[in-house]
């Protein structure tokens, strides 16, 4: 192959692209549990884990995957991870690790295959793929800044929170409280009083009388209960309340086995 002979071999280059996939699948696990629906990223984090694996014990077979043939492969993944990821990043809002993680393998997998065939090209070719080139990497800049640097998701903590409380999971770092209190920001701040009635509620119920104080007082400095619709306080205080007759019926049930 001609990139063979313009930078490195083929197998140090195959080497090369496995080991970056190894780190973007870890990072990918790693990232999806600092997001509210780690299930999103884990599981794309563990499919392309599985198939850098395969691909690995790949390259031990009498006719391993060449060059272009694993690029191809990278690009192609590349390019659904940046598809899903967009689309959770700018419509549903619940996972912005994704697609600067994707964004890597498809600029890895475009500017190899290019670069593969650039002694090929003719010079306006060879324009057009610089140019490509420098789109590619602006569109990944874009991707690494709204995604990891600004990317927050005030409204999918708030519904990771709400999940949550629907579970009984009020504590731990997926739990009701945490979610609740990332899902506020001073950018959305109708999303503000939403967080603070169901962590006012939560601790309450709770029995932590000065957080429900400190959050009772940041609610009603926003507007109190106008400010938030009824369905979202009903929905809060209904999963509360069945978290409750849960309890107590765990509680009588507990109570006739000691008696019997």
């Amino acid at each position: 192959m001609v990139v063979a002979t313009m930078f490195l071999d083929e197998e140090t280059g195959k080497s090369l692209v496995l080991f970056v996939m190894f780190v973007l699948s870890a990072s990918l696990l790693v990232g999806s549990r600092h997001q509210p629906f780690p299930e999103i990223s884990g599981r794309y984090g563990w499919f392309l884990l599985s198939v850098t694996s395969l691909l690995a014990v790949g390259e031990q077979a009498p006719r391993p995957v060449t060059l272009p043939t694993l690029l191809t492969l990278v690009f192609g993944l590349g390019t659904v991870g940046v598809l899903i990821g967009v689309h959770h990043m700018v419509r549903t809002r619940r996972d912005v690790f994704i697609a600067p993680m994707s964004g890597f393998l498809f600029c890895i997998g475009a500017a190899g295959l290019m670069v593969g065939t650039w002694p090929e090209l003719s010079t306006l070719e060879q324009w057009a793929g610089f140019a490509m080139l420098v789109v590619l990497g602006g569109g990944q800049t874009w991707m690494v800044f709204r995604g990891l640097l600004i990317g927050r998701l005030p409204l999918a903590w708030s519904q990771a929170g709400m999940v949550a409380l629907q579970r009984g999971q009020l504590e731990g770092p997926h739990g009701a409280v945490s979610c609740f209190e990332r899902g506020w920001d001073a950018d959305e701040e109708h999303l503000n009083p939403m967080a603070y009635v169901a962590l006012e509620r939560v601790h309450r119920f709770m029995g932590n009388a000065t957080e429900a104080a400190r959050w009772r007082e940041a609610f009603e400095d926003v507007g109190g209960e106008e400010a938030v619709a009824p369905e979202w306080i009903h929905a809060v205080e209904e999963a509360l309340n069945t978290m409750n007759s849960g309890l107590e019926a765990s509680s009588a049930a507990e109570n006739d086995s000691e008696a019997e």
